[in-house]
């Protein structure tokens, strides 16, 4: 176990991005709080003035975090779509053709209000899952981070990254569930998990 002191003899892996380049924040696992996490995120660079954009994969905008930054009027930009509101693996083919379609549309959005340089963290709420389930392209999201600005903060979420995604990461946080109430039936709640 790693403690708070300074271990000079610890390999450090090299950095993803250059110093002074915004970095790529990967949120993963199968416990709670990965969206949450981000969203705070983004919460803090609004509180120091900084310009944020969230989209958002497989959910459809309803979430409390995303209700509630709405509510707010803040200065963010925030791409969701209504439509989807299914699990993918309740989707047929047509749902999922569909399903592909927006989240092409919500990345290209996303990417092109960032390319302005005037976004400084951009939050893609449950891509690794998209990508996970085929519902979008890993090598959309590989392309748009190795070219994305340089000052541009990127935060990933998902349940699973992939070797090549966490690569070009600079921070990988595991939220790991040890005990949920899922796991004796109790359903999502409205203010709680979502």
């Amino acid at each position: 176990m790693m403690s708070g002191c300074n271990n000079d003899n610890a390999a450090v892996p090299p950095a993803a991005s250059p110093p002074g380049a915004g970095l790529v924040h990967v949120y993963i696992g199968d416990g709670k709080g990965k969206t949450t996490a981000a969203i705070g995120l983004a919460v803090r660079s609004l509180g120091r003035g900084r310009a944020v954009a969230v989209a958002q994969f497989l959910k459809s905008g309803g979430s409390g975090e995303i209700s509630l930054l709405r509510k707010l009027d803040l200065p963010i930009q925030i791409f969701t779509d209504k439509s989807l509101n299914k699990f993918s693996f309740n989707m047929n083919a047509e749902e999922k053709e569909a399903c592909r379609a927006c989240h092409m549309t919500l990345f290209r959005q996303a990417a092109e209000h960032c390319e302005s340089g005037r976004v400084d963290l951009l939050v893609l709420d449950e891509i690794l899952n998209a990508i996970q389930t085929e519902l979008f392209p890993e090598k959309d999201l590989i392309a748009f981070l190795s070219r994305r600005p340089a000052n541009l903060e990127v935060v990933l979420t998902g349940r699973q990254v992939s070797d090549a995604v966490a690569a070009l990461a600079d921070y990988v946080t595991n939220l790991q569930k040890i005990k949920h109430p899922y796991d004796r039936g109790v359903s999502a709640r409205i203010g709680i998990e979502m």
